[in-house]
């Protein structure tokens, strides 16, 4: 689907001069410099078959995002970089001008810079909340092409009853519960009741992801799909480490599946109209194809071949899919808490009954707290648990829904379902609120009553009959991508706070750097590093020709958790000055005694060695 794209930023002003001519329909103008203050700054890409109306639409969407920044003046940038899709540009011109046409006509100060030419700008962007917003404006008759369940369409539709359960068994209409005490369950609340989802400005973890060279939007992509630089992907690889390491544990088997099958499948017919999903579809041969949204479909599949009894239950099986696809909509895309290509830890456990079920379930809750409180060093105070069932069910299991929260020892939401319009009857998440008050799921688990028989799984029970078991369906972690954007999300709200920006030592990129205060310690830092490294920590050497203080400055930009400055003192005395990011002080240790710290900290977790040069000096710049 195609959209019209804009890029907002309030700023304290805009200077700008057209360089070159890129196009050969690109506008006569003057090449002096201009500038511009106290606007709003429209970078704008249109794509194939954007059209007049859309300009319109996208003026007037504007407008109203004016008058909560109390301004008048916008400058509509023709911007060729937010899309791989783009217009012609005698369409992309046309565009443009009718944006400039509506907003004069409804009394916007409107200025516009020259139409295919390369120029050359300087901005000052403010740095309230809303200085940078992301927009798509959609043209009014588009519809999704793509394959929708009918899932999906009921989940549209449904119509739901929202509560806050507590603690003590109180269940509480949630607009008449006091969130006084509660204010992220209160934002999380309102989202999934109002249900808008698309975002109407950057996230902060955007600007984060890339500044730490993370990870970046791939625009030779289909959106949604994201590059990792080296050091996102050391932090994702380790991050899909430690998931599988303590779902094996748990006593599930890892296994592999395809990423893509057959829609004429007559069990996955059925079970693509009961997942709420929107699916990438292709073609080979004869066959019509759907992209995985789940590991759901092989693993049932496997387990339809494999004989077991009611002794091997509940049997758990795993797969980490890389990559699970949903064609999420375009609007929703922002950043690493939506995707359409992602990471998935997928785990079920098939039991023999409710029974069964329920105490397997416990299990696996507990199991999916471990994961983001000592993975991700989240407390419960920065997740907020959602429970979704039937009427029915609640009525017949309010002790076991209650179980769940006084595990938790908070208040959570509730979604009560008059009827069932999925293949569960019963699923809970923990949701992470981001700062703009998004939320997101992490871990989540359900309990499946119809995919056993659908895909003809079963068991021999204590009689040698065959039975269909229950299904349940866990991700321990949530997306792995959504790992990051919780992790990144929590960092910059802790700098809101007054704190200090960090990753859990164990994924930091760089756990250690080592600055030598001028060339002449070089070798002796050397000898450092090559020390700390025996010990699996990552360390790298800032040897580059710039100031000491300068070297310090990035290092703090970088996150570094631990930084050490080393002179003709430090050598000669073998005590080291190490900066501890966490801390927030310099503090007085020998070489060892920083590095036993560190093995404390990180163990029990896995161990990548980074694959950037050592050296910074070695190291190019991936962003900015």
């Amino acid at each position: 689907m195609n959209e019209l794209r804009i890029l907002q930023l309030h700023a304290n002003f805009i200077e700008y001069k057209p360089i070159e001519k890129e196009v050969a329909l690109a506008e006569e103008c003057d090449t002096k410099e201009r500038r511009l203050e106290e606007l709003v700054v429209l970078f704008t890409t249109v794509e194939e078959d954007d059209d007049e109306a859309v300009a319109r639409r996208a003026v007037e969407e504007v407008r109203s995002s004016l008058e909560k920044l109390k301004v008048n003046r916008i400058l509509i940038y023709p911007y060729a970089h937010l899309s791989g899709n783009l217009a012609k540009p005698a369409t992309a011109l046309v565009v443009v001008k009718a944006m400039e046409e509506h907003a004069k006509e409804i009394g916007i100060e409107t200025y516009r810079t020259p139409f295919g030419w390369c120029k050359q700008f300087s901005i000052s962007v403010k740095g309230h909340p809303l200085a940078e917003q992301f927009r798509l404006v959609l043209p009014k008759e588009a519809k999704e092409k793509e394959a929708v369940s009918k899932a999906l369409k009921a989940e549209e539709k449904l119509k739901s009853s929202w509560f806050i359960l507590q603690p003590d068994g109180k269940m509480v209409p949630a607009m008449e519960f006091d969130f006084a005490k509660y204010k992220m369950l209160e934002k999380f609340t309102r989202y999934e009741i109002e249900k808008v989802r698309a975002a109407e400005q950057i996230p902060p973890h955007v600007t984060l992801m890339r500044r730490l060279e993370i990870a970046d939007y791939e625009l030779g992509s289909d959106p949604g799909n994201f590059r990792w630089y080296p050091k996102g992907s050391l932090i994702k690889s380790m991050l899909e480490q430690f998931v599988t390491e303590k779902v094996i544990e748990y006593g599930a088997m890892e296994v592999e599946t395809p990423v893509m099958y057959d829609f004429r499948h007559p069990s996955l017919a059925k079970y693509l109209d009961r997942f709420p999903a929107r699916q990438y579809t292709l073609k080979s041969e004869d066959k019509d194809l759907f992209l995985r949204f789940s590991a759901c479909f092989g693993q049932f599949l496997m387990v339809h071949d494999a004989q077991f009894s009611y002794r091997q239950l509940p049997l758990r099986i795993y797969e980490l899919t890389r990559y699970s696809f949903r064609r999420e909509k375009s609007g929703e895309l922002v950043g690493l808490r939506r995707l359409r290509a992602f990471t998935m830890p997928d785990c079920h456990a098939l039991c023999a009954d409710l029974n069964q079920a329920k105490e397997e379930f416990i299990v696996r809750f507990n199991l999916c707290r471990t994961i983001l409180e000592k993975g991700l060093e989240l407390d419960k105070g920065d997740y907020e648990l959602a429970i979704r069932f039937t009427r029915d069910f609640y009525e017949e299991n309010k002790d076991f829904i209650l179980s769940m929260v006084k595990l938790i020892d908070k208040p959570v939401l509730i979604e009560m379902w008059e009827g069932r319009f999925f293949y569960f009857i019963l699923k809970w998440e923990f949701n992470f609120v981001d700062n703009l008050d998004k939320a997101s799921a992490l871990s989540t688990d359900q309990i499946d009553i119809e995919n056993a028989e659908r895909y003809g799984m079963t068991y021999v029970d204590e009689k040698g009959e065959r039975r269909h078991p229950l299904v349940l369906h866990c991700s321990p972690s949530g997306a792995i991508e959504r790992c990051v954007y919780a992790l990144l999300e929590r960092a910059y709200r802790e700098q809101q706070r007054g704190g200090t920006p960090i990753l859990p030592l164990w994924l930091a990129p760089t756990q250690v750097r080592v600055i030598p205060v001028s060339d002449r310690f070089v070798k002796e830092a050397e000898k450092i590093v090559d020390e700390i490294e025996k010990h699996c920590i990552r360390v790298d050497l800032d040897d580059r020709t710039i100031t000491m203080q300068k070297k310090v400055r990035e290092a703090e930009m970088d996150w570094v958790n631990y930084v050490l400055v080393i002179g003709e003192k430090e050598v000669t005395s073998g005590i080291l000055p190490v900066r501890d990011r966490r801390a927030r002080e310099i503090r007085k240790l020998r070489l060892q005694e920083l590095v036993n710290e560190i093995e404390e900290k990180t163990k029990g977790k896995p161990f990548k060695p980074s694959t950037l040069p050592k050296s910074l000096s070695k190291r190019p710049q991936f962003f900015g």
